[in-house]
């Protein structure tokens, strides 16, 4: 038997990067690009490397760029975290696992470092594969919090709460991770909200823009531990923001979200130190009347357009700037409301 399995990428619709603060967030996952992960039954356990593990390179020059792109380590490191991160939830719960051995590997397109969540993609995607081989059942909110176990526990990789809840329910989701929430039961509230409440979309993103979260990220972390009230204050003012947005999806005035958007960009711009290339993709699309914000850490952006005219003004203008545009297609899970 093989399984096939896949997890998708996602872009921070609003409220982030508040999700790591206590914060709230919408999001949605997108189906344009995947991550799949393939497993079989064989005699031994054998992770196999895919292209970004590859290490015969055409000359040296081949090699700095594949690790610029994707780093010394490569995708094999996530597959071996989350084998390990469900085999200790198994231990830790007393689910006991067949003693059959199996060969897995991964493959993903989802563009590298822009701020796509692309590395939880592979972690999601493996983990599915192992409930399906074990046969083991895990809660989704449980399933969530380990793909951040193996990203950021195992590997020390810094990562985000709201990719891994939204890699897990997939469509249209909203997220409250506040404090008292999250020291009670060790999770955030998620509510999937109906993905055909959204205006219309695009997301835009430039590979050479791509730059390590724990780089866009600086001293944000300290800043907020410290209580330095400009930061403090920016988490609360995204927890606010994707109230309203919330607020105005569900009433149907979706006129009033590119605003929202445009300010949960502003008011990152006052605290973050962003690079050039980032801050002229922003522009641009700003330039030709679509909203703009991060769909994560840079490298990517995400808004809205009002018209079929509007998104091909927004195609060609980014289009100057080796940036691609594309209308996202939103991933429905099974059980939640189809757009």
């Amino acid at each position: 038997m093989i399984i096939r399995t896949k997890a998708y990428p996602r872009a921070g619709l609003v409220g982030n990067p508040s999700d790591g603060y206590f914060g709230k967030t919408i999001s949605f996952a997108f189906g344009n690009f995947r991550a799949e992960v393939v497993l079989y039954e064989t005699p031994e356990l054998e992770i196999l490397p895919s292209e970004k593990d590859r290490s015969c390179f055409d000359s040296i020059g081949a090699l700095v760029k594949d690790v610029r792109l994707h780093g010394y380590y490569g995708g094999v490191r996530l597959l071996k975290a989350t084998v390990k991160k469900f085999y200790d939830y198994c231990q830790e719960n007393q689910i006991n696992l067949h003693h059959k051995n199996f060969t897995i590997r991964y493959n993903s397109d989802i563009p590298h470092g822009v701020g796509l969540a692309g590395s939880s993609a592979i972690i999601t995607a493996c983990l599915r594969a192992l409930m399906a081989f074990y046969g083991v059942s895990i809660p989704k909110y449980v399933q969530a919090n380990l793909v951040l176990g193996a990203e950021a526990g195992e590997l020390r990789i810094p990562a985000g709460l709201q990719d891994r809840v939204i890699q897990v329910y997939e469509g249209l989701v909203y997220m409250d991770f506040a404090k008292e929430i999250m020291e009670k039961q060790g999770y955030g509230s998620y509510e999937p909200m109906d993905a055909a409440l959204l205006p219309k979309l695009y997301v835009a993103y430039m590979d050479d823009l791509s730059e390590p979260t724990e780089k866009f990220h600086n001293n944000i972390r300290h800043r907020f531990e410290q209580g330095e009230p400009k930061v403090v204050n920016a988490m609360k003012f995204w927890a606010h923001l994707t109230d309203k947005v919330r607020k105005a999806l569900r009433a149907g005035q979706t006129d009033q979200i590119p605003e929202l958007l445009n300010a949960n960009f502003d008011k990152r711009r006052e605290i973050y130190q962003i690079s050039e290339g980032n801050l002229r993709m922003v522009e641009a699309a700003r330039s030709v009347g679509a909203s703009a914000k991060f769909t994560g850490s840079g490298g990517a952006i995400v808004g809205t357009y009002e018209s079929e005219r509007m998104f091909l003004e927004l195609r060609k203008k980014l289009g100057k700037l080796n940036v691609m545009v594309l209308k996202p297609r939103i991933v429905i899970a099974p059980g939640n409301t189809r757009a």
